[in-house]
């Protein structure tokens, strides 16, 4: 089956330092996290602060096509998840 992102839920996991979201491989849900960092954000609104988490998932949904498909690259080989996406990743 093809790697699908029905659910456009996102949410920041501030422990992790990422956005984590879901994708789906025919029933199967594989969870994935994307590094602050691959969101392009500067080293100043990488620090903890209350707008860290509206930041990142502003800058999420601004690349959402582009960490789709390298959701779906990383996911090619049928990894299970969760798969962690980086700025080498995205870019």
């Amino acid at each position: 089956m093809t790697l699908i992102f029905p659910n456009p839920s996102r949410s920041f996991d501030r422990a992790r330092s990422a956005v984590r979201f879901t994708g789906y491989d025919g029933m199967f849900e594989v969870q994935f996290l994307v590094e602050i960092a691959a969101l392009g954000k500067s080293a100043a609104e990488l620090r903890p602060s209350d707008g860290l988490e509206t930041t990142c998932l502003s800058a999420f949904d601004t690349l959402r096509s582009s960490i789709y498909a390298a959701a779906s690259k990383a996911y090619s080989g049928g990894r299970r998840g969760p798969l962690t996406l980086t700025a080498a990743d995205i870019r």
